[in-house]
């Protein structure tokens, strides 16, 4: 198989199922492990910290995309589900005594069960009304999160935990940040094979039948019921374990912390970064929560010269955040990742225009 003017090919299901086709893919692979590996020992502890919430970002947004990008099911409830899963990992770590390893599983298990469980009005429900209802799910969970007292500290603060000890190894102060990446490092690339592999099972395949058309799935035997129940859960199997990564991250659980502005992020990374793509997650997740970061960098740098700027900051935040996806919406509705793809086919195919 080689890359030539009129595309890629293949010549065994092996090839055609690899991950990796040709030999840039596997160049742009290392640049992007040695960058991996390189990042913590050249950023200091304030950049390290945005890199790893973008990190647990990925997680998330690689879930809310097997929803919603593979399998058509549209989702306003991911604050919600990384509610579930932050509160479920962290009182199992504080009041059952539970490893943190231990809880973090919990915590996938029992918001993969709640995905499920809201995701039965999907059965009956397609487009707007799921969406209301996916929207209903997300003030339940953030209302029971708020009055139920049993999810705060007896003084009424937030759930406290305390800081990630994996048998006898225990996360430091001194090196909070640096520890913290490879632990979240690891868990996002187990998070993007698994997406990656699950879309080359029958399961997967499933899921993108159900989202291209679900009668005509049905007609070749799609359960379309349980896909879309299993869709549901998988998709708040990966939201969960954001969640708890965020928990034990701040070693602090709050409601406010999974509003519904939260879902509208989380579906802002999917669409910028492409619908039905987990490396489009990936680089929405980057995009996404880095935008505030530069824009804040930007404004600040102008400093004196313009106060009115800075103290509208926060207003200014959510004026290009909504022009940027609705630029991406009219100009590349498919993403950074269509975008990139573009890019690399200028290239592989010049001088010809492919």
């Amino acid at each position: 198989m080689a890359a030539i003017s009129t595309g890629v090919y293949f010549r065994t299901y092996q090839r055609e199922l690899a991950l990796r086709h040709t030999k840039a893919q596997y160049v742009r692979l290392a640049l992007v492990v040695v960058a991996a590996i390189a990042a913590p020992y050249l950023l200091d502890p304030y950049q390290l910290s945005i890199l790893n919430t973008v990190l647990i970002a990925v997680v998330g947004a690689v879930g809310l995309n097997i929803l919603v990008g593979f399998t058509g099911q549209i989702s306003l409830g991911q604050g919600g589900f990384l509610a579930v899963g932050a509160f479920t990992s962290g009182l199992l770590t504080m009041r059952a005594d539970l490893p943190a390893p231990l809880s973090i599983a919990c915590a996938v298990v029992v918001t993969a069960a709640a995905g499920a469980l809201f995701g039965l009005p999907a059965l009956r429900l397609k487009g707007l009304y799921l969406a209301i209802a996916t929207l209903a799910s997300q003030e339940i969970i953030v209302f029971i999160a708020r009055r139920w007292s049993f999810l705060r500290e007896e003084s009424g603060a937030p759930l406290s935990i305390e800081r990630l000890k994996v048998g006898g190894y225990e996360i430091t102060r001194e090196y909070f940040e640096f520890q913290w990446y490879w632990i979240l490092l690891g868990c996002a690339v187990v998070a993007v094979l698994a997406a990656r592999n699950l879309f080359r099972t029958g399961l997967g395949r499933s899921f993108m039948a159900v989202r291209d058309q679900d009668i005509a799935a049905a007609a070749i035997g799609v359960n379309v019921t349980r896909t879309k129940v299993v869709a549901f859960a998988v998709s708040s199997g990966f939201v969960g374990l954001a969640g708890a990564l965020t928990a034990h991250y701040s070693e602090t659980v709050t409601w406010e912390s999974f509003t519904f502005e939260i879902s509208i992020l989380y579906l802002a990374m999917i669409i910028v970064g492409g619908l039905g793509s987990v490396a489009g997650a990936v680089y929405g997740a980057f995009f996404i929560t880095l935008l505030p970061v530069f824009l804040n960098e930007f404004i600040g740098g102008l400093g004196e010269d313009v106060p009115w700027l800075v103290s509208r900051l926060p207003a200014i935040e959510n004026a290009v955040f909504g022009l940027v996806i609705i630029a991406f919406l009219l100009i590349e509705p498919r993403g950074l990742d269509r975008i990139w793809q573009r890019m690399k086919d200028y290239v592989r195919f010049w001088p010809f225009r492919y």
